[in-house]
């Protein structure tokens, strides 16, 4: 009835007032609304009390800017990919249009560690622009800058291909290539955007003190409920090119082998991380949880249950989509940035940290050639 259509209209309209920013950036979060969208403009002329709601509707998706397919082509014509962009009521179509310098896109640039910002910038920008973005997201110190720390902007193709673009240069989003991305760092980190810090220690003894450090901030980052970094440490060590250092490990103490094996048995993925899900739902916020776990499990969900049934919503596909992230709110603390925060952010971005397995191998064997 009207009821249940105008209460569908509300949850529409809240969400995308409150999802704006993600719709403008995942082309892919916008296809159910597309599909709404649809539905609700079949159903405009059985509806006039819902005017007001659907004018606010076309406002909304005008400023998001989600494109609609036309599904209805006339007949005996030839099907062309016209997209349709409900700006009035009336439904006018709107022909395609050729980029602009002006036009704004959304772009991730990466770090050294291969984490990335995402930066909204005109398509026509500078390298100078596209910096001072990624300086403002990062919060780079100026300090930082006026020792020479100043970033540079490369390219990176998967072939591992480098340039350093100039500041000068523009419309650098039209001249990557097409599995290029860029990266921000210093000049000291470009000559090797690729590292890794246990195995780069050459001497045995520091290599396995550098191996108990470790250990010792994984089990500093359970204790604070940092699983993601939990995650991250055990997942390093437990890398084969690291696991193989017999001598190393045999010169670690037996309370942090067993430690480890705890770490271990805890990250297990048997069973659906069975282990992992029973300490997490022991805890209490806050806590950082193992992210990509949750990823997992919204995109088994979202690819196993249909948005649709019968012309209606699935609740079910929703009651379990909140069930995974409804529960999960942010924490808003504004915390000051002190000396040693900066600088332990300027130590990780100075980290060169390696992703090629065959190169890791090679370190590993230079290391000790000889173990198993």
């Amino acid at each position: 009835g009207l009821r249940r259509k105008r209460a569908v209209l509300a949850v529409l309209l809240h969400f995308l007032e409150t999802y704006k920013g993600l719709l403008q950036e995942e082309e892919s979060a916008g296809k159910v609304i597309k599909e709404l969208y649809l539905l609700i403009m079949k159903d405009t002329s059985l509806y006039h009390e819902l005017e007001d709601e659907i004018i606010k509707l076309h406002q909304l998706v005008e400023t998001v800017e989600l494109k609609v397919a036309d599904e209805t082509p006339p007949p005996n014509k030839q099907v062309k990919p016209l997209f349709r962009h409900f700006r009035r009521i009336d439904s006018c179509l709107q022909t395609r249009v050729a980029f602009r310098g002006s036009d704004e896109i959304f772009c991730r640039v990466y770090m050294p560690d291969h984490s990335y910002v995402t930066i909204r910038s005109r398509l026509s920008a500078s390298v100078q622009d596209i910096l001072a973005s990624v300086t403002e997201k990062l919060q780079y110190s100026e300090e930082q800058s006026a020792r020479g720390d100043a970033l540079i902007l490369v390219t990176m193709a998967s072939s591992g291909e480098k340039a350093v673009l100039q500041p000068s240069e523009e419309c650098v989003f039209t001249t990557l290539g097409i599995n290029s991305h860029l990266f921000a760092c210093t000049r000291d980190t470009f000559d090797s955007l690729v590292s890794s810090v246990l195995l780069l220690c050459e001497g045995l003894g520091k290599r396995a003190h550098l191996l108990k450090k470790l250990i010792k901030i994984a089990a500093i980052c359970k204790q604070n409920q940092d699983m993601l970094s939990f995650y991250a440490i055990v997942i390093g060590l437990n890398n084969a090119a690291v696991s193989r250092l017999r001598l190393t490990w045999e010169k670690l103490p037996g309370k942090f082998k067993n430690l480890f094996r705890k770490f271990e048995n805890l990250t297990d993925p048997c069973r659906n991380h069975k282990t992992y899900r029973e300490v997490l739902a022991k805890m209490k916020p806050p806590l950082i949880p193992f992210v990509p776990l949750i990823l997992k499990d919204l995109t088994f969900l979202h690819e196993g249950s249909k948005t649709l049934l019968d012309g209606l919503v699935n609740v079910e596909k929703l009651v379990g989509s909140k069930g995974g992230m409804g529960q999960r709110d942010p924490l808003g603390l504004e915390l000051e940035a002190s000396p040693a925060q900066l600088q332990t952010k300027a130590y990780v971005r100075q980290l060169r940290v390696i992703d090629n397995q065959n190169l890791l191998f090679e370190l590993s064997y230079k290391l000790e050639p000889g173990s198993q």
